[in-house]
């Protein structure tokens, strides 16, 4: 699967794993991996398990990511962890705007955009996802929506922040149901976010950024998906939370 942009597969363990089941998961993986270098690998476990987890793949080409994080600083924001926190536990890379953080805790584009300049102002990547629901999609709204989400999520930043930034798209309706977008319908939507981005931000920053596709990504879906013109690479759910799926998602992705 030769591609100009290489390819980033993220596994977002959302609210599952013990520190042991963490440290495990992650030791069968980097052994079930060894030393490829075709796919950019991240890990995002729950805060608790951050330290421990990067601490196991503190020499390892696995990079750690996480799920969430504030946009302030510092301060008296009770249960709140800054970019700075962050990177002290070696954390590369960062989650944010996901669809259940939008949905429950009611994070709105410009909380997105703020907690991505704050990542970025840090050194981290962040990783910021965009999708549509069901209803949204069956009312033809896709490219309304997933556009206003772009333009607010990544509203002021520049070019070289734009390069440190890699976009999800997460249809809201395949995210934990068994359905997932067809190769067709995921190639749309991430070549109109290319399009979004060489409008707000130039061709040259649409053709270098990583897009990834995230929605019940599986090792039998991954190749397919994986091999369309756009699509940059996944965001894995709950096929991450085992680590031969996981490995077999990579390795069916690879050159």
């Amino acid at each position: 699967m030769n591609k100009e942009r290489k390819l980033i597969v993220a596994g977002n363990w959302k609210m599952n794993k013990t520190v042991t089941e963490a440290t495990a998961l992650v030791e069968s993986l980097d052994r079930d991996l060894g030393t490829q270098t075709d796919v950019d690998v991240v890990v995002c476990p729950p805060f608790t398990a951050l330290d421990a987890v990067s601490a196991k793949l503190r020499n390892s080409l696995i990079k750690v990511g996480a799920q969430n994080m504030s946009e302030n600083d510092y301060g008296a924001f009770t249960g709140e962890i800054n970019a700075g926190m962050l990177r002290d536990l070696l954390v590369h890379y960062v989650i944010l705007g996901h669809s259940e953080r939008r949905e429950y805790q009611q994070e709105s584009d410009a909380m997105v955009c703020s907690k991505t300049k704050a990542a970025l102002a840090a050194g981290l990547k962040p990783i910021v996802c965009v999708g549509e629901s069901l209803a949204q999609r069956d009312a033809n709204e896709t490219e309304a929506v997933i556009g206003g989400q772009l333009q607010g999520s990544l509203a002021g930043l520049d070019a070289e922040q734009m390069k440190g930034t890699v976009i999800a798209y997460e249809p809201v309706w395949a995210i934990g149901t068994g359905k997932t977008a067809t190769t067709e319908q995921a190639q749309q939507v991430h070549a109109f976010i290319r399009r979004e981005i060489s409008k707000s931000h130039g061709n040259e920053i649409a053709q270098t950024i990583r897009i990834q596709y995230g929605g019940s990504v599986k090792p039998d879906n991954a190749r397919e998906l994986l091999s369309q013109p756009d699509v940059d690479g996944a965001l894995v759910g709950g096929a991450s939370l085992d680590a031969g799926s996981f490995s077999d998602i990579i390795n069916n992705t690879r050159n």
